[in-house]
């Protein structure tokens, strides 16, 4: 199960973590994408929050996202988070866009 939020900068992205972890999700099951990597690492380091990594894709696919353009990437992200193909290019619109998507996961 999870659960998804856009924000329009990081202040917003701030309040929507607090939000979430008041809900009960734990710091490390909640991720914030940018489509800016730099812009999406910060703010993962900043909020103390999961990053998409080897136990949420696999060997595989972690190590095909190194040569995977950035939208590629993003939408492998999305999906290795149980999000449908449909879903993940949505939300990687919405990254084009320079809005915040932040999916809180309770597995």
């Amino acid at each position: 199960m999870y659960k998804i939020e856009v924000c329009e900068n990081g202040v917003q992205a701030t309040d929507t973590i607090k939000t979430l972890t008041a809900e009960g999700y734990e710091k490390d099951n909640i991720f914030i994408f940018a489509h800016d990597e730099n812009r999406s690492e910060d703010l993962t380091d900043a909020t103390n929050t999961g990053s998409v990594g080897l136990k949420e894709q696999g060997l595989f696919d972690s190590v095909g996202n190194m040569f995977n353009k950035r939208g590629d990437e993003l939408r492998n992200k999305f999906e290795a988070l149980g999000l449908s193909k449909v879903e993940a290019e949505q939300y990687e619109k919405v990254l084009d866009e320079g809005k915040l998507v932040i999916v809180g996961s309770n597995e």
